[in-house]
């Protein structure tokens, strides 16, 4: 057990500093398949394993690369929307939650696969400063949809994060990736609330796994960040989006299974 939540946590690790998130997406099934947590107890567990992770990961990216107003923003927007998706999260059945979870899964992957090509200039003026009116209102949005995938399902948004950054917002890769990181960190912060207010984040949960998951996410994290800027990003979203593919599939099989038995 222990050593499959140092090999899980690692992969995790390896993710979020190669492409500043995509963890959470698969963090919450190797904790259900991979070390038999229940889904109550992996959606709280992979917010303080992202979370963490995180924080260590975007650190040496912290000072260049990090859009901090739009990270604030972003983040404040999803800080509602985290905590309300933790709270439908007690009310829906566990196997219909790893269905939804699938269905994300294969939307980001289909999405990554298509690229995201930066296209600039949505956010930023020529003289460094932010087109807020065009800006402002996207932010919010992603913000606000981002928080609530992370309450609802544990995952830090960054298979969204990145490429709405890219995409809706104009930011080039690595300020997307720096900036996605620190989002990461406040949506999990939030999206934890409502576990800790209901007590949920003490059941069925393995703490010595967990342990051991979080330290090899966040051991490898910086190191994998390292590694992200000597490769192309068109090759690691492909890559990732192959997995995740890969691990959508055995989740809806492994879901549909059990709400027919």
């Amino acid at each position: 057990m222990i050593g499959l939540a140092a090999l899980f946590g690692a992969v995790i690790g390896a993710l979020l500093g190669l492409v500043g998130g995509g963890g959470g997406i698969l963090a919450v099934p190797a904790l259900v398949y991979g070390l038999g947590l229940p889904f109550s107890a992996a959606v709280p567990a992979s917010l303080v394993v992202i979370g963490l992770a995180s924080a260590v990961a975007v650190a040496p990216r912290a000072r260049r690369e990090v859009n901090w107003r739009l990270a604030v923003i972003i983040g404040a927007a999803g800080v509602p929307t985290a905590l309300l998706g933790g709270v439908v999260n007690h009310h829906l059945d566990q196997h219909v939650l790893l269905l939804v979870f699938a269905g994300i899964m294969i939307l980001a992957a289909a999405r990554m696969l298509r690229g995201t090509d930066e296209t600039g200039g949505v956010c930023d003026l020529p003289d460094g400063g932010v087109a807020w009116r065009r800006c402002l209102p996207r932010a919010i949005v992603t913000g606000l949809l981002v928080g609530f995938l992370t309450g609802l399902l544990g995952v830090g948004g960054g298979f969204l994060l990145v490429p709405a950054l890219i995409i809706a917002l104009g930011l080039r890769t690595p300020n997307a990736v720096a900036t996605s990181l620190v989002i990461i960190v406040i949506n999990s912060m939030a999206g934890l609330v409502p576990y800790l207010a209901t007590g949920h984040i003490a059941t069925g949960m393995n703490w010595p796994a967990i342990a051991v998951f979080a330290l090899a996410a966040i051991v490898v994290s910086l190191p994998a960040g390292r590694l992200a800027r000597r490769i192309p990003a068109t090759a690691l979203r492909r890559g990732f989006a192959v997995l995740v593919l890969v691990v959508a599939a055995a989740v809806t099989v492994q879901a549909i299974t059990s709400l027919i038995a």
